[in-house]
């Protein structure tokens, strides 16, 4: 039994309160047991520079910690001047998680940009940036195609995102703060809806660990994507039946 109760493949509980900026085209406020993290996702008239005249769409991400998401305050990143390389490491994640979505040919010369802001932190907040992010553009997403902006329906794939730890050599699911702190092998899994892998970063932070561990993780890691996933269309399947679409 974990500090919290939860058996080690149990992810914390997971609220998602779709539109709650009201200015995006994609807004949810995630969160996961005390993790909580804003997600919006911004509709842009235009493409990457380098994609210009091809046709495609790009998407893209941004990720914060705000000063009081942590015990102790830290400095904005604005102050600065650029993002810490924690930050670009982790937006770049999420936005090669989101691209792995999308059929960017079916998006037209148009940006997504997903910003996700850490209002709390309390371990695993980039597979849940990941996770709510998702949740976010495909809203976003089904506003464009209400709107007539696109024709064909770009998403492609469903994305769920999980961390895994090896505690004493037990495999647990959805890390918090403690846990993670104390694990010996920290995992961040990003899956599609049919268990395929997008990203996997794995540190053996206390000893080394085994094939035999790394499978354990991988099935722990699914399991509870797993029940991310439910937790994301039971927010977004009723507005694919309202625009008469279907989950990917």
């Amino acid at each position: 039994m974990r500090p919290d109760g939860r058996q080690p493949s149990e992810v914390r509980p997971i609220t998602i309160e779709p539109d709650f900026i009201r200015y995006p085209e994609g807004s949810v406020l995630w969160r996961a047991g005390d993790t909580v993290v804003l997600c919006n996702v911004s509709l842009a008239d235009k493409t990457a520079p380098f994609l210009r005249g091809s046709g495609e769409g790009w998407v893209t991400a941004e990720y914060a910690m705000l000063p009081r998401a942590t015990d102790t305050r830290s400095d904005r990143e604005v102050k600065k001047g650029k993002p810490s390389g924690r930050s670009q490491e982790i937006q770049r994640l999420i936005g090669r998680s989101l691209r792995a979505a999308v059929r960017r040919d079916l998006m037209g010369e148009r940006s997504l940009t997903a910003d996700c802001d850490v209002l709390q932190a309390d371990g695993s907040t980039r597979t849940n940036s990941i996770s709510g992010a998702w949740t976010a553009m495909v809203i976003a997403m089904c506003r464009m195609y209400e709107q007539g902006l696109i024709s064909e329906w770009p998403l492609a794939e469903q994305i769920g995102a999980v961390a895994v730890g090896l505690n004493k050599g037990e495999a647990v699911a959805d890390l918090d703060y403690g846990e993670d702190f104390d694990c010996d092998v920290d995992l961040n899994l990003v899956f599609t809806g049919e268990g395929k892998l997008v990203e996997v970063q794995g540190t053996a932070e206390g000893a080394a660990f085994s094939r035999e561990d790394f499978d354990a993780m991988l099935d722990m890691g699914w399991t509870g994507a797993q029940q991310v996933m439910a937790k994301q269309r039971e927010v977004v399947g009723p507005r694919f039946e309202a625009a008469g679409l279907e989950m990917p």
